[in-house]
C-alpha cells in the first residue's frame, strides 16, 4: 500500500480507503464486513470512511463493533472519517450544519464508533441556511475540545470552499483540510468546475467517493446483464445505479475500457482506481467491497504506474 499526505497537512492516508455507504450495516452483514475490514488492514489500508446517515447510524455501529469488539485494533492504527448533514429524524434540528446539529451529531458518532475522537469529520453537503461563521466556529470548538482532529467538506461548490477558508483565516480558526467529492472516469466535474482548483489553492486533500462509479467501471455489467451477487441486484445497494446499468452506450464504453485494462495486464477496477490516483492532490480513493477478494484487487491499484498514454487512451474511450 502507498500512503499520501492529506493535502498540505501532516496526516497520511492509505491511497485506497474503505467506505461503508450502502454496504456495512446495510447490504453486508457484520460477519462479511469483518472479513473485508480484516483483509483491508492486512493489505495496509488505514483510512476508513463512514457517515451518520449511512443506514441511519448502522454503518458507524458496525465499524465500531468490528474495530474494537471483534478485531481489537489499536485506535491510533486507523484514520476514521465520518460526516453529518442529512436528516436523522423528524426533529427539525436534527439536520443541516447548525452548531446544535454538528455538536450533537459528533457526540452520537463518537458513541456509535466507540471512540473518544474522530480523525476527520466532514460536512456531508453545504448548508445555505447556516452562516459560514457558525459552521467554522462549531468545528473549531470541537477540535479544541479534542473530539475531532480535522474537519472537512463533501460535495461543496468551489465558492463555498473559498468562503470557509476565508472565514477561518479571518477569525484564526482551524481550516477544513479535506474535500470528499464524487470522482471517477465518468464523472470528473471537479476538474473543470473550480473545486479541485480551490482545494489545491487551500492545501486541502481530496478523498474521493465512487471511484468505480458504484462498480460500473469494474465491467461486471457488460451488455446490461446484472449478476445475482452484484450491487445492482440488491434492492437497497443498487437503487442509485439503475439508470447507469440501463445505459447501453455507456456500457459499451466500459466494455472497451475493460478490454484495454486486460491488455495492460490489470483489471478494469484497478485501472479505474489508478486513473483517479494519477492526480497528486487525490489523497485517497474510497472504495467499497462486499467480499475480501474485492479488497485485495482494489488495493493492488495503488501500485500501478499510471502513464500519460493510459490517460490519453481512456479519454478516447469515454469521449
Amino acid at each position: 500500500m502507498k500512503y499520501r499526505q492529506l493535502g498540505k497537512y501532516g496526516v497520511r492516508l492509505s491511497a485506497i480507503g474503505i467506505g461503508s455507504w450502502l454496504t456495512y450495516g446495510m447490504g453486508i452483514d457484520d460477519k462479511m464486513a469483518q472479513k473485508c475490514i480484516q483483509t483491508a488492514l492486512e493489505q495496509g489500508v488505514i483510512f476508513f470512511d463512514t457517515a451518520d446517515i449511512y443506514n441511519k447510524g448502522e454503518a458507524e455501529l458496525s465499524l465500531g463493533r468490528i474495530f474494537f469488539d471483534e478485531l481489537n485494533i489499536r485506535r491510533e492504527d486507523v484514520v476514521i472519517a465520518s460526516k453529518c448533514f442529512w436528516p436523522m429524524s423528524a426533529n427539525p434540528n436534527d439536520q443541516g450544519l447548525s452548531r446544535k446539529h454538528i455538536v450533537e451529531s459528533v457526540n452520537k458518532s463518537l458513541k456509535r464508533l466507540q471512540t473518544d475522537y474522530i480523525d476527520l469529520y466532514q460536512c456531508h453537503r453545504y448548508d445555505p441556511y447556516t452562516p459560514m461563521e457558525e459552521i467554522c466556529r462549531a468545528y473549531n470548538d470541537l477540535i479544541q475540545q479534542g473530539k475531532l482532529i480535522y474537519w472537512g467538506v463533501s460535495e461543496w461548490p468551489a465558492e463555498n470552499i473559498d468562503e470557509a477558508i476565508s472565514v477561518c483565516e479571518k477569525l484564526s480558526l482551524h481550516k477544513p483540510v479535506s474535500n470528499q467529492p464524487q470522482y471517477n472516469i465518468i464523472r470528473s466535474q471537479i476538474e473543470t468546475n473550480g473545486v479541485m482548483e480551490s482545494c489545491e489553492k487551500a492545501g486541502m486533500g481530496e478523498v474521493v467517493w465512487s471511484p468505480l462509479a458504484q462498480g460500473l467501471l469494474s465491467g461486471k455489467y457488460s451488455g446490461g446483464v446484472i449478476p445475482k451477487d452484484s450491487r445492482a441486484a440488491h434492492d437497497k445497494m443498487g437503487s442509485f445505479m439503475r439508470d447507469s446499468v440501463a445505459d447501453k452506450t455507456l456500457l459499451a464504453k466500459v466494455d472497451k475500457f475493460k478490454a484495454y485494462a486486460e491488455n495492460l495486464g490489470v483489471s478494469a477496477s484497478q485501472l479505474a482506481l489508478a486513473w483517479c490516483l494519477r492526480k497528486t492532490n487525490i489523497t485517497s480513493a474510497i472504495t467499497s467491497a462486499s467480499r475480501p477478494e474485492q479488497v485485495i484487487e482494489n488495493c493492488a491499484a495503488a501500485d500501478i504506474e499510471f502513464t500519460p498514454e493510459f490517460d490519453k487512451k481512456i479519454l478516447e474511450i469515454f469521449a
